[in-house]
């Protein structure tokens, strides 16, 4: 099987827990061959080549004049050039080391269904998103606007029922809290929580601000608002009395989806902004959930259909410097093994936090506020290929879109087909596992400890014990490592004094990243490449209506 220098109970131990580990070890005998695969991932050899100041020079003929250069083919990176597009600027590129567009919100197909490799879901957009409105109804989503101006998702769009599930000691209930026997305190804390939250999300500061905004920036600054990044979420449960194990579970499930981590771990600010910022107001519900069956990748489809063929794959920037008013931006052609140069007015550098401050000459000479302090959670996700759908035991609740096991240290599945309604049959489950090492560093050591066999065995350990047929019907396993999938709003990370800078030019020189919000959400990823490429329109003398706020 190929787990060397790992035990499988070693492995199952080290990943999940001990129990299961026993219990997938229990009968001695060896577990059938692991389905084929492959680990799929970015391009770590030329990215350490980078971190290690690797940086070609182009040939005297190697240069292109170019108006505008975007770094970084991400989600700001496209949202950027999609920016560009509308507002009039068409001649730019847009440079990205990695053949597959879009990031974390990436996507894979079969020849079943398209599927995530990241992030599955954005929650409707309240009318004051106006770079997301604009976003979906270019794309046929939206079908209109409600009553007060607020645009309404077709219903095609959204998550189609039932969405959630969890599983508990042997069987699958309905909902994300578990109420099958919650004690009438667990049920009481429950509800102090959600009157807690509606208290935030009904908040407003003498601006007419919410506490919690999407994106963030249309959110307050008020001190009783940032005060909370100062707590972690653990602490202010606690300063409530809020002790209830089933509660905790929950909120924790809240830190560990958005931003990979526990309650110790994570900002309070960022834990009630996930329960605050998607409610429109204070007797709403959470707003619905726009999926597809590849989850982001459907926007990330459109917004590189936009971009064309401006994009230039495979090459990785290395420098980008100021030559009196001409921006050079050096690169290297993975498959030429040589270095390309592009001469540009203004660069849009929408690379996380880490690279920026690397690749840009003014930073690395000490200019502006640093930008290369944010922790960062690696992620482990699996899209299991699968030939049938797992038995359903009598009494529980049927598959959902998403899938959540309680006594996991995993995130559970969602399944691709769910929104084409092919409820029988062939389907993909994308697992995920967030590291929550307490040191960012050590999360990453650990997950590149374990190679494609490894990880494809945790995921169908884990997954088996809630479908003990899982392993037989399951043909394929493919993995995907990510080192650096998400700044870490840790407590004092969301609201440093010059986190709000940080997005400030540099001269011709923009910044798009969700680093920048601390938060890595596709709407803060959008937010920050509009924004950046409207400062480009703006200094060009074009005519700006702002779609950023």
């Amino acid at each position: 099987m190929g787990l060397s220098p790992w035990t499988r109970r070693d492995l199952l131990a080290t990943f999940l827990a001990a129990p299961v580990a026993a219990a997938s070890c229990r009968s001695g005998a060896e577990p059938p061959p692991l389905p084929p695969g492959e680990l799929i991932g970015p391009s770590v050899e030329v990215g350490h080549r980078l971190r290690d100041g690797f940086r070609p020079e182009p040939p005297a003929d190697g240069w292109v004049d170019m108006p505008v250069v975007i770094v970084g083919g991400g989600v700001a990176g496209l949202s950027a050039a999609w920016r560009l597009e509308r507002g009039g600027l068409d001649r730019f590129a847009l440079l990205e080391l990695e053949p597959d567009l879009g990031g974390t919100s990436r996507a894979g197909h079969s020849d079943v269904v398209a599927y995530p490799w990241g992030a599955h879901y954005i929650p409707a957009p309240l009318k004051e998103d106006r770079a997301l409105v604009a976003l979906l109804d270019e794309m046929g989503v939206l079908e209109g606007r409600d009553a007060h101006g607020g645009p309404v998702v077709a219903e095609q769009f959204l998550c189609r029922d039932p969405e959630e599930r969890v599983f508990h000691r042997g069987r699958w209930y309905e909902g994300l809290y578990l109420t099958a026997g919650a004690s009438g305190d667990d049920l009481a804390q429950f509800e102090t929580f959600r009157a807690a939250t509606r208290e935030w999300v009904a908040w407003r500061d003498g601006r007419g601000r919410r506490a919690f905004g999407l994106p963030i920036a249309s959110g307050s600054d008020d001190a009783e608002v940032t005060a909370l990044d100062r707590l972690s979420m653990a602490d202010w449960l606690g300063a409530r009395g809020l002790t209830s194990e089933r509660l905790r579970w929950y909120v924790e499930y809240a830190c560990r989806d958005d931003y990979g981590g526990r309650l110790e771990q994570r900002s309070a600010w960022a834990g009630l902004f996930y329960f605050c910022s998607r409610v429109g107001g204070f007797d709403d519900e959470a707003q619905p959930l726009v999926t597809w069956p590849e989850g982001n990748g459907r926007l990330v489809a459109h917004l590189a259909g936009v971009a064309g063929e401006r994009v230039r794959s495979g090459l990785a920037v290395t420098d980008v410097r100021v030559v009196g008013t001409t921006i050079e931006v050096v690169a290297y052609d993975v498959a030429a093994d040589a270095a390309v140069g592009f001469r540009c007015d203004r660069a849009i550098l929408a690379t996380p936090s880490f690279l920026t401050e690397r690749l840009v000459a003014p930073l690395r000479d000490g200019v502006g506020p640093r930008r290369d302090g944010v922790p960062y959670g690696a992620w482990m996700v699996a899209n299991l290929h699968l030939r049938d759908r797992p038995r359903l035991r009598p009494g529980n609740f049927p598959m959902c879109w998403d899938n959540v096991l309680v006594e996991s240290p995993s995130l559970g599945y969602v399944v691709a087909t769910h929104q084409t309604e092919q409820d029988r049959g062939p389907t993909v489950l994308t697992y995920y596992y967030p590291l929550t090492d307490e040191n960012a560093r050590d999360g990453q050591q650990r997950l590149l400890s374990a190679g494609r066999d490894e990880w494809a065995e945790v995921a169908l350990a884990d997954l088996s014990v809630a479908h003990p047929d899982l392993r037989e019907l399951t043909t394929r396993v493919d993995i995907m490592r990510w080192g650096h999938a998400m700044a870490r709003p840790e407590p004092g990370t969301v609201w440093p004094p010059d986190r709000q800078r940080a997005a400030e030019p540099v001269g011709r020189v923009h910044f798009a990243h969700t680093d920048l919000s601390r938060v890595a959400l596709f709407e803060e990823a959008l937010y920050h490449g509009v924004r950046a490429a409207e400062e480009v329109l703006a200094a060009s003398g074009r005519r700006v209506e702002s779609l950023a706020l």
